[in-house]
């Protein structure tokens, strides 16, 4: 079908680079009034090349303004995924003054027939709120003699334990060490055999505390994401783990497989460091594409994007403890227009059309009475380019189908259907649409889907439907930006 107008228009409510390409999210960390997003990027291609930081930073968490390259290739090789910290105590001594912004990230050498692949730990320092940047002169800080894959550093300062902790993707587990001044590391624990889907090589963990909705209760989660395996129809996906840490020992409290997302296009997400504590969130940005297809989407010029901005918590659902994803609230205030949705019976057989000429909507429904067989919402792109979603009280699974949304061309798996697990009755559902995205929250964020789409219009129209029954539809509404 070749690029349509529309994967050429920038998402309005994604950040995405004004041109090449862009991948894993780096280094989230708030600073003195500012979120810093720095991210995979190669500012010579539109595909993935040799990898930089990129650096863009908002106040608000929705609008972004894009920086100059923040770290550039060296000696010690590309620079690969990691993260930031404010170094609040001066333990690395690169502060005397006043605090500022270490990133830790992975340095990659790429091997040859002579040589084999390396990949070692790194340190840079910022005295300008992350302006420019001085790579520490002892690097690489942390190796080993023999993994190749020992990269993606997440690192943060246990209070309690009074040393910042490091977890690292090495092959099939994550490995986490500590130390005193993010410069001198020592080996803690291994984490992985045997636990959760081994499917593809482990990339990217977080590891962060979360309170308990409704309790005093916390305990602490390990994102851990699964790189592509061409085998399988899915492609890179994320899992996380629920369980304890005792500042050395990571341990879960479940054997089950727990997705954070059941759409193809949600990886490699990472959690903001140093959110001031009145704040008290924990928020997440991921990448919004696949490996399988990422070199291929239909764009020109500029190719990627990152998810909104997600507030993550915890709650217990029928005896397990499980994430929940929200949107930041600051979403709200991008949206020009609000419309309240009548009350709705749908009855089988009878569809309710919503005209929503927009470059962006916010639809969220509550459903009270659900006698059907099945309930669908139609995201009407143009006359012809539709996504549908759709639940099925027999499975009781929710299910996002993108095969006539556009341009699918690109990649054999682009157009098959994305299922969540069983998640019980569907009681609501928040639906962000953009340019060229869907993100899906299902019961109150328990569920999520997230799908790229290449559509040639982003909204015409919302028509809503049931099969073999009734729905309620309930308190309604659709935020636009038109």
């Amino acid at each position: 079908m070749g690029i349509l107008k529309t994967a050429n228009q920038r998402p309005v409510l994604h950040f995405s680079p004004k041109q090449n390409w862009i991948n894993d999210p780096n280094g989230l960390v708030y600073f003195d009034g500012e979120y810093h997003l720095f991210y995979q990027y190669h500012p010579y291609s539109s595909v993935w090349g040799p990898m930089h930081w990129g650096h863009a930073v908002s106040k608000d968490l929705t609008t972004w303004e894009e920086l100059d390259i923040a770290l550039y290739p060296d000696d010690n090789g590309t620079i690969f995924s990691g993260s930031a910290v404010v170094d609040w105590n001066n333990t690395t001594g690169f502060f005397p003054e006043q605090p500022g912004i270490v990133a830790i990230f992975t340095s990659h050498l790429g091997g040859s027939e002579t040589s084999p692949t390396v990949q070692s730990q790194s340190l840079a320092y910022s005295h300008d709120n992350g302006r420019t940047w001085i790579k520490y002169e002892g690097n690489p800080v942390l190796t080993h003699p023999s993994n190749p894959d020992f990269r993606d550093p997440k690192v943060f300062w246990s209070k309690p334990y009074s040393k910042w902790i490091m977890t690292l993707a090495t092959g099939q587990t994550i490995s986490l060490y500590s130390s005193p001044n993010l410069i001198d590391w020592t080996f803690e624990s291994e984490f992985g055999d045997g636990a959760g889907s081994h499917e593809g090589v482990w990339e990217c963990p977080d590891l962060f505390e979360l309170a308990i909705e409704g309790t005093d209760e916390r305990k602490w989660v390990l994102l851990v994401s699964v790189g592509d395996n061409a085998e399988l129809e899915h492609g890179s996906r994320t899992q996380y783990f629920v369980g304890s840490f005792d500042g050395s020992v990571f341990t879960p409290e479940h054997s089950d497989i727990r997705w954070l997302d059941y759409g193809k296009d949600n990886y490699a997400g990472v959690s903001f460091s140093d959110i001031p504590k009145e704040d008290g969130r924990r928020i997440y940005v991921a990448w919004m594409n696949n490996w399988r297809y990422a070199n291929q989407i239909p764009s020109s010029g500029w190719r990627g994007s990152m998810t909104i901005p997600r507030t993550l918590s915890l709650r217990t659902s029928e005896g397990r403890t499980l994430l929940r994803q929200h949107p930041v609230k600051e979403l709200d205030l991008q949206f020009t227009e609000s419309v309240a949705l009548p009350d709705l019976l749908l009855s089988a057989g009878k569809e309710f059309e919503f005209k929503a000429e927009a470059d962006c909507a916010d639809l969220r429904l509550h459903l009270e009475r659900f006698e059907a067989a099945e309930f669908g919402i139609v995201i009407h792109h143009t006359g012809t380019d539709r996504t549908v979603l759709s639940y099925s009280a027999g499975e009781r699974t929710l299910s996002l189908r993108r095969e006539q949304s556009g341009d699918t061309g690109f990649s054999a798996m682009f157009p098959l259907p994305q299922t969540t697990e069983e998640l019980g009755q569907l009681k609501d559902i928040r639906v962000l649409i953009d340019a060229s995205s869907v993100e899906v929250f299902a019961n109150d964020g328990l569920s999520s889907i997230t799908s790229l789409i290449f559509p040639e219009k982003p909204l015409e129209r919302l028509s809503f439907y049931s099969v073999g029954g009734q729905v309620q539809l309930r308190g309604g509404s659709v935020k636009l930006i038109q």
